[in-house]
């Protein structure tokens, strides 16, 4: 998790608007430890409340200021390319370029709801309240913003126990977990169907294995349908013409015609001159054309004989290539296919069978699967159980350290891991975690955001800061009056502790205490000035001279004397 500290990645700018007390105010913020002090009413903790409502926390009517119609606040962040809300905001689909500032502004109309908006882009409160957790922690008794949001200590507990690896591990063991379960509830739902088709599927197959289509036959089967239904006609008439050339005696005819030529070819008269004349020649061609007509006679007998072994009258052959024809255009119509694509239809099914045969091995095969990936899910997820569990053991005495200083000796703070049910179990593993508090040794633990008192969790909340500094990708931390209740030794703890976060974390605190606001890098002073209906509410930061006279003012009240003012010269240097 982001861990490094960059001047950008922190609050510059915020702008509020008829917010309360506040009429307009446009407040730029610088890097490091900021105190922000005034006297008590002046509208400090209105501040606050405005950056909480600008990232998605709750509104009112009460939140508009008197006399207006409507309130807003803008806060400006400048994160960087790698911090993880740009992950997030890829995530939710909101397309801002990641060098970008993001720009959260809320606005509240008198009598109707507020409006979120995101660089000008509508979003929802819930959004809004889910980036600005990952950019901002507000420690006040009345804000569910960072450490006091159950919802993320399980990601602080893993950054702080360096869970990466583990994380990585369960993951990967739950994604394959996940996809062994889908493939054997495809196959039992599969599995389900089928046996619901089995007895349809059986039955068709006998069915078209008594049929035993095969490829291309009703086509073939067609033809020699209208072959046979052709035949009758065709072999009476091939027999008609067969018996015409028959009574007509063509051949007897042709014979004896060319009998009487070759007398006449025979007569001395043709034949007395020695060369034939014109006359034996025209009989000579004659009885030629006898001789061809007599043969092409011959071959015309026989090519008609030929004709009538080309078809033949089968009845039976007709009516079984009609029953077999009317028998595969009947499955056809019946399973919705072409009477050509049965062969395929069949194929088809005994390949259904054949795979609904290897249920039975192919499910066991995928319990065994899934079995197996919950064991290999359950290993890593008990790895990863033993990092936080060993993780929220040395950030619990960790904090137990911090927690004496600042006059919480006997209060307790301890991690807890409280496991999911197992439909809950997910990729982050089989727990959650939630930072608990004990007020006193007798006392029972009572989750963080549930403590009463403002005073004790703001200042369990900054020992907490302090503990997961590194592990925290929020780097602007707001604290309301961590100092309330103490003072002396215990507020200039809080004080150096603030100061320590500000080291490598923008940190805003409110303040009543000299010793914490002499701890800042800045001071801001929030003032008040006018009366009911005209109050307005300002801000100023202060120079070194001004910040003297604020912190003296802060030890000796109203009237302050030279020795208030020296004290807040040897707070301002440490002395």
């Amino acid at each position: 998790m982001f861990s490094s500290w960059y001047a950008a990645d922190m609050l510059t700018e915020l702008t509020i608007s008829d917010f309360v007390l506040l009429r307009s105010l446009r407040l730029e913020l610088g890097d490091g430890f900021t105190a922000l002090t005034g006297e008590t009413g002046a509208g400090k903790s209105v501040l606050l409340a405005a950056l909480d409502f600008a990232l998605g926390g709750k509104g009112s009517a009460g939140l508009v200021r008197e006399g207006a119609d409507a309130a807003s606040v803008t806060a400006c962040f400048e994160p960087g390319a790698g911090h993880p809300v740009r992950a997030r905001l890829e995530e939710a689909g909101l397309m801002i370029p990641r060098g970008d500032p993001l720009i959260f502004r809320r606005v509240l109309k008198r009598g109707s709801g507020a409006r979120a908006f995101l660089n000008d882009q509508p979003v929802s409160a819930g959004l809004l309240r889910s980036l600005g957790g990952l950019l901002a922690d507000i420690h006040g008794q009345h804000s569910g913003l960072g450490l006091l949001n159950p919802s993320r200590h399980r990601d602080l507990l893993d950054s702080y126990a360096e869970a990466g690896p583990a994380l990585r591990a369960v993951s990967g063991a739950w994604a394959q977990w996940r996809a062994a379960v889908e493939a054997r509830e495809k196959l039992e739902a599969s599995a389900a169907r089928s046996a619901s088709d089995r007895d349809w599927i059986v039955a068709t197959l006998e069915e078209l294995d008594r049929l035993d289509p095969q490829a291309g036959e009703t086509h073939a089967l067609a033809l020699r349908r209208a072959e046979l239904q052709a035949g009758d006609r065709v072999v009476e008439a091939v027999q008609a013409a067969r018996s015409a050339l028959s009574k007509a005696q063509v051949e007897s005819a042709l014979v004896s015609a060319a009998k009487a030529l070759s007398r006449a070819l025979a007569l001395p008269a043709l034949t007395e001159a020695g060369e034939p004349g014109e006359a034996a020649a025209k009989i000579a061609a004659a009885a030629t054309a006898l001789d061809r007509a007599l043969i092409e006679t011959a071959e015309a007998r026989s090519a008609v004989d030929r004709a009538a072994e080309g078809f033949e009258s089968a009845p039976e052959a007709l009516e079984e290539a009609e029953v077999r024809l009317f028998a595969l255009r009947a499955a056809a119509r019946k399973h919705d296919v072409d009477p050509d694509g049965l062969p395929g239809l069949r194929a088809e099914l005994r390949e259904r069978l054949d795979a609904m045969d290897s249920f039975d091995q192919r499910l066991a095969e995928a319990r065994a699967a899934e079995a197996a990936g919950r064991d290999a899910y359950a290993a890593a997820a008990d790895g990863l159980s033993a990092v936080r569990a060993a993780a929220a053991v040395r950030l619990s005495k960790k904090v137990g350290r911090e927690l004496g200083p600042l006059k919480l000796g006997a209060a307790r703070l301890e991690a807890t891991l409280v496991p999911k049910a197992e439909a809950e179990w997910g990729a982050s593993g089989r727990e959650d975690v939630v930072f608990r508090f004990a007020a006193n040794p007798g006392a029972g633990f009572t989750p963080l955001h549930e403590t009463a008192s403002g005073g004790e969790v703001a200042r369990v909340s900054l020992a907490l800061s302090v503990c997961l500094a590194s592990a925290n990708a929020a780097t602007t931390l707001v604290f309301d009056e961590a100092d309330m209740g103490v003072g002396g030794a215990v507020a200039a703890a809080v004080g150096e502790r603030l100061a320590r976060l500000g080291r490598c974390r923008q940190v805003l605190a409110i303040t009543h205490s000299p010793q914490v606001a002499a701890a800042a890098g800045r001071q801001l002073r929030v003032s008040k000035s006018g009366r009911r209906g005209g109050v307005r509410t300002q801000v100023e930061t202060l120079a070194p001279e001004a910040r003297q006279e604020e912190i003296a003012r802060m030890l000796a009240g109203a009237s302050v004397t030279r020795e208030a003012r020296a004290a807040a010269g040897r707070l301002l240097a440490g002395v």
